[in-house]
């Protein structure tokens, strides 16, 4: 069906209905091996609870609508068809990164054969927001609309335009077709009052336990993701925002707020929670109050948070630590200043040493992401910074490629730095999708498995873990690391990602 309606008046075949409208909401099916190795997918899978999404449906279900999401992290792809053509909704959402742009276009295709023209197809989610119209015109009449910015209210519009019959041309924030052609529309403003949002709709998730990062990642099951902010101040080079000039900054919630949502967890059974905002502590004083508020309502969680080296000190970390804090996340990145400063990390090589030890002395276990292919990086560099990481000696530390996503600055600047993969499912972190002019594609993955091997085979590393070792859990998720060890070892070309078929 030819879906090139004036602003999208609905067609014969769009049912008007009075509200409740369906609205299905999907992430498309996928499995570990679509970004990790086989060989060490068990090891490194995770299975965040898609904030945004949920957002997105509590907004829905606010305003009175009925809402059914469909995660194809646990579902495959015929099981998605059946369940969405079974609700039969009138909207559906489809979320996608910029490696799932494929299969997403895949989806829409076979629900635009499902339904034909009864039901709106709409995408969101990062790689909608970077490429904006190009998704339209990409995937022909697949689509609908596109989201492009935050997609709450965005969405609702759309949903409360459609069930009423009115023209959409004047919803902020979206790209549609009308006429033949692609319209778009002014961008929709970044929401100011976080507070004013519904708490995520955890409740469509069904198994709260299937929700889990990687092993050794966590201490308690179900974990809860939770973000007590929007966006960032920071200008690092391969860091995707909405606001890509950082014109708006940090967006914060309420401290009253935050704790609120922390409670609801709680009260719905959830027993850790990962704070996935940028930096936790960019304020430090609000950083502060969270964690003494949690301590001093007594509430009993553990919980996991990311900061900023140059924005904590021994005395916020402790007050983490005494509030449930059991691990914190530092962007090490490099261990050559001259990287740091390319990437516009704004840190410094001693920042880092001190607020792993500042983290470690009050006991925190520390994790610290490294990434390999920064524009510039020779390979020795790289081995500087696998010296680096083993002379941190944090608890963990993961080793990427950096990824220049679209919507980054990277991404912008590309002929001033290197090549980049026409190859979207290479954008995972794993595929070395950006190949600097200083290095081979060869070069990053050889780093990868070195970096591996060197940090994780140290006999005081192993030692270590061995006598941390007191649960039944602690040994699985152990041998579950020692597998993925093996192939590291064994494998010389184990992070050449196998090519998989779209769905």
């Amino acid at each position: 069906m030819k879906r090139s309606l004036p602003f999208w008046i609905p067609s014969s075949e769009f049912e008007l209905r009075d509200k409740p409208m369906k609205c299905a909401l999907v992430i498309p099916s996928w499995v570990p091996e679509d970004i990790f190795s086989s060989k060490t997918a068990s090891s490194q899978i995770n299975y965040w609870q898609p904030l945004g999404t949920l957002y997105v449906a509590a907004v829905l279900l606010r305003a009175g609508h009925q809402v059914r999401f469909f995660n194809g992290a646990f579902m495959t792809h015929e099981e998605v068809l059946r369940q969405v053509r079974d609700f039969a909704p009138s909207f559906v959402g489809i979320y996608s990164t910029t490696f799932g742009w494929q299969k997403a276009k895949k989806t829409a295709g076979d629900f635009r054969k499902m339904f034909g023209g009864s039901a709106f197809i709409c995408a969101g989610g990062p790689y909608p927001i970077a490429v904006q119209e190009r998704c339209l015109e990409d995937a022909g009449e697949l689509f609908d609309a596109v989201v492009t910015g935050e997609g709450e209210f965005a969405v609702l519009d759309l949903v409360e335009r459609l069930t009423a019959g009115k023209i959409i041309d004047d919803i902020e924030g979206i790209v549609f077709r009308a006429n033949g052609r692609i319209v778009k529309t002014p961008q929709r403003p970044l929401i100011e009052d976080l507070d004013s949002l519904p708490f995520p709709a955890r409740e469509l998730l069904g198994d709260a336990n299937l929700y889990i990062p990687p092993p050794a990642t966590y201490k308690r099951k179900p974990v809860a993701v939770l973000m007590t902010s929007r966006g960032c101040n920071r200008r690092c080079i391969y860091c995707f925002q909405i606001d890509k000039e950082r014109k708006r900054g940090i967006r914060y919630r309420s401290v009253e707020g935050v704790v609120k949502e922390i409670e609801h967890c709680l009260k719905s059974g959830y027993r850790e929670i990962k704070f996935i905002d940028d930096t936790l502590a960019a304020d430090y004083d609000r950083a502060m109050n969270i964690a003494q508020e949690i301590k001093s309502r007594r509430l009993d969680f553990t919980w996991f948070a990311s900061a900023c080296v140059n924005q904590v000190d021994k005395p916020l970390l402790k007050a983490f630590r005494e509030a449930g804090c059991w691990a914190i996340l530092f962007g090490a990145e490099s261990g050559v200043q001259k990287n740091l400063n390319t990437i516009r990390k704004g840190t410094t090589l001693e920042q880092i040493r001190k607020a792993v030890k500042a983290a470690k002395d009050v006991g925190i276990r520390v994790s610290t992401p490294f990434m390999f292919g920064i524009p510039g990086e020779t390979f020795e560099e790289g081995l500087k910074t696998i010296e680096f990481a083993v002379d941190l000696n944090p608890d963990i530390a993961n080793f990427h490629a950096i990824t220049p996503f679209p919507g980054t600055y990277l991404h912008d600047h590309l002929e001033e730095y290197g090549t980049i993969s026409e190859d979207l499912s290479d954008f995972t972190y794993q595929g070395a999708a950006f190949i600097p002019k200083t290095m081979t594609r060869e070069d990053i993955l050889k780093l990868r498995q070195l970096a591996f091997k060197k940090f994780y085979s140290r006999p005081s590393f192993i030692l270590r873990r061995i006598l941390e070792l007191r649960s039944l859990n602690d040994v699985r998720v152990a041998a579950k690391s020692a597998k993925s060890l093996f192939w590291v070892w064994k494998k010389d070309e184990l992070f050449k990602k196998k090519k998989e078929s779209p769905v």
